[in-house]
């Protein structure tokens, strides 16, 4: 428990030499502002919840995260798994979700499983992100088009009920201000990546809203300050209907920001994050948000690598940035309330195009048609139903393709004896009489069906050898399919040895009563013992002939 603590080392750098860090931490507060406004607002709990969210969680995590690039605050992934809990337990039910998700995130940091996240295959990873991206500028239509009101379970349902509801009278000055927005922040992005355009763009649409009275819809009043902690939005009867929706915002908490961790440490010379201790800080961060009216955070990929390309040097950045945004809460939110909802809506959209790496989907989709498919698959889940989902099926079919493969490697070589020390007549009858198998591979449930079809075939010999030394995995199924195979020949007579038999697979055999014969003297630790006594077996009939 000790090692998930902050201690007095991460903090001497900062100590020593702070400018790198504020000045990097006011940059990514820039940045953040107009995300955490917009992030807000699309999860159904407003422009205040993110926030909140951004300052209480992004400082925590900052402390008690294991990575020291990361910022954490409200993310587009997130806010496609809130919506529909939004939609069915309200605001309250989004804040329980959240604290129960901290709690999740917490016993995984102590149960040390946060390394798991290096075994996510990269075709779930890039299907997915790029699903996201498409469901977050889904998202943004009905903000984008001027539409208070968009109808629909899930989100593609929403965006075609806004694009309905806009044909039927539409006002351009909304979705003007949205491409133009979105179109500022990626084409000033990519020249001049140092500067904030999204909180630029967002000023001046606030301003052309004043000067030019534009009918755009505002953001509207949002409280000064932060709330105070309540637990009031805890409802017994509540809890057993949230727990579903807790786990899948814990596992997207968890993968999100240990991707985003290990995102900045490619990006940082010398950045090694921890990943139990930034699962554990992500849990504190995520039980204290809704206790001040934010919603669930997780570490963000977009603004920790703002966050290092900044110059940031050690967590002091990510403090900063969350200090910076507390004094806009409490100081500006009259400026805030004056934004226009579809310049956020550009910012998103801009967002949504930056996620998406064309060149990683390409390598992808050149690599195997398996991965192509994994990738197809993901994306759709993702867009169609949910994330979690996406997730799941997507590592579900990885798994089984792997399966495939592997199995694919296992093999079942006849193998030549050695006869050369042996009369013609004898080498012709040990040829009839004897065969010899070598198992290379895995001898597996997705495998061992094949061993069963060709073992049992085997026909007009005396003496089968199965010759064990290459076989490099063996589990229950395989080890019963090859009891069976055993039985069937010795059924009909033939005798089977083995050879080179390791020490657990001889424990695996022994356990299921898989060994040939009745005793050890079947088992040989060498293929030419075993190859001596078959000839014996084979020879004894022609000697007592004589």
């Amino acid at each position: 428990m000790a090692n998930l603590l902050p201690n007095r080392a991460d903090w001497f750098p900062a100590v020593r030499a702070p400018g790198a860090d504020l000045l990097a931490g006011l940059v990514v507060a820039l940045v953040a502002l107009p995300l955490a406004l917009g992030f807000g607002i699309s999860s159904g709990l407003g422009a205040a919840a993110g926030l909140a969210t951004a300052v209480v969680a992004g400082a925590i995590a900052a402390v008690f995260g294991g990575s020291r690039f990361q910022v954490t605050g409200p993310t587009g992934a997130m806010t496609v798994v809130l919506v529909p809990i939004f939609h069915r337990h309200g605001a309250s039910g989004v804040l329980a979700v959240g604290l129960l998700a901290g709690l999740v995130l917490v016993v995984l940091a102590i149960a040390g499983v946060g390394r798991a996240v290096r075994y996510m295959p990269a075709p779930v990873i890039e299907g997915f992100t790029a699903g996201i991206a498409v469901v977050i500028a889904l998202q943004q239509f009905p903000s984008a088009l001027g539409v208070a009101h968009a109808h629909g379970d899930k989100v593609w349902q929403s965006a075609w009920d806004a694009v309905r509801q806009f044909a039927s009278g539409p006002n351009w000055v909304s979705p003007a201000t949205a491409l133009l927005v979105a179109a500022v922040v990626l084409i000033g992005g990519r020249y001049l990546p140092r500067l904030p355009f999204a909180l630029l763009t967002v000023v001046l649409a606030t301003l052309a809203v004043k000067l030019f009275h534009l009918d755009l819809t505002l953001i509207g009043p949002i409280p000064s300050g932060l709330p105070a902690p309540t637990l009031d939005f805890v409802h017994l009867d509540q809890l057993g209907s949230l727990i579903a929706p807790a786990l899948a915002v814990a596992a997207l908490a968890a993968l999100e920001s240990l991707l985003s961790a290990t995102a900045a440490d490619s990006m940082a010379v010398g950045g090694r994050h921890d990943p139990d201790r930034e699962l554990f800080g992500q849990g504190l961060a995520n039980i204290a948000a809704p206790m001040f009216g934010g919603v669930p955070a997780t570490g963000a990929i977009a603004r920790t690598a703002v966050n290092v390309r900044s110059g940031a040097r050690t967590r002091l950045a990510a403090l900063i940035h969350a200090v910076v945004l507390a004094a806009i809460v409490f100081l500006a939110t009259g400026l805030v309330a004056a934004i226009p909802v579809a310049a956020l809506a550009g910012v998103l959209l801009a967002t949504t195009v930056r996620m998406v790496e064309t060149a990683s989907l390409a390598a992808i989709a050149r690599a195997s048609r398996g991965d192509a498919a994994i990738m197809t698959i993901t994306f759709g889940v993702t867009v169609a139903m949910d994330l979690v989902s996406a997730v799941a099926v997507g590592v579900g079919i990885a798994v089984l393709l792997a399966l495939r493969s592997v199995a694919k490697e296992a093999r079942l070589h006849q193998i030549p004896l050695d006869d050369a020390d042996h009369l013609d007549e004898e080498h012709q009858l040990l040829h009839d009489h004897i065969v010899a198998y070598r198992l290379d591979g895995p001898l597996f449930f997705a495998a061992a069906h094949r061993f069963l079809l060709e073992l049992a075939e085997v026909s007009q010999v005396r003496v089968v050898i199965l010759r064990m030394s290459h076989l490099t995995a063996l589990d229950t199924t395989g080890a019963l399919t090859l009891r069976d195979a055993i039985g069937k020949l010795e059924h009909r007579g033939i005798t089977v040895l083995m050879s080179g038999l390791r020490e657990d697979h001889l424990r695996t055999l022994a356990a299921v009563g898989a060994l040939p014969g009745s005793g050890p003297g079947h088992l040989f630790d060498q293929t030419p013992d075993a190859i001596a006594v078959a000839r014996e077996l084979v020879s004894r009939p022609a000697e007592s002939s004589h």
